[in-house]
């Protein structure tokens, strides 16, 4: 970003007090303009973050479930011998099967949204502040 609503004018033109008025309202305009994109940018990830994590949950639901279906299924294997416990392995490898695609669809989530920071404020902030400093040193 860039100083906002800088009109040309030479050093003499103007009082110090004005142009010390006019740096601080230009620099309360960028601090708001920043927050905004922070703000902006840290929702984006937020829902990245909260997609990934319910996946995740879900994930997490259904190896439960694929491990309660592998222990039917070994009861069954014992109490009777063969098709109750060929219909529960069954089901516990569909269930294993999902559960194992919805930890992947979630991991990709998860490294999509980056890290928590909010990296293309903190750029445009480095960027504002090499501006300022440059046309200080003018």
């Amino acid at each position: 970003m860039t100083v906002v609503g800088s009109r040309p004018t030479r050093g003499s033109d103007a009082p110090v007090g004005e142009l010390v008025t006019r740096a601080s309202q230009q620099i309360s305009d960028l601090v708001r303009q920043e927050m905004r994109l922070a703000r902006a940018e840290m929702a984006r990830k937020g829902k990245r973050y909260g997609a990934g994590g319910g996946l995740f949950g879900g994930a997490g639901l259904l190896g439960v479930l694929a491990a309660q279906a592998l222990v039917a299924a070994v009861i069954a294997a014992l109490s009777l011998v063969l098709p109750v416990w060929a219909a529960a392995l069954i089901v516990t490898a569909g269930l294993a099967a999902v559960a194992a695609a919805l930890a992947a669809a979630g991991k990709r989530q998860v490294a999509r949204a980056g890290g928590p920071a909010p990296e293309e404020t903190i750029d445009s902030v480095k960027a504002d502040l090499a501006e300022i400093k440059e046309r200080t040193h003018r």
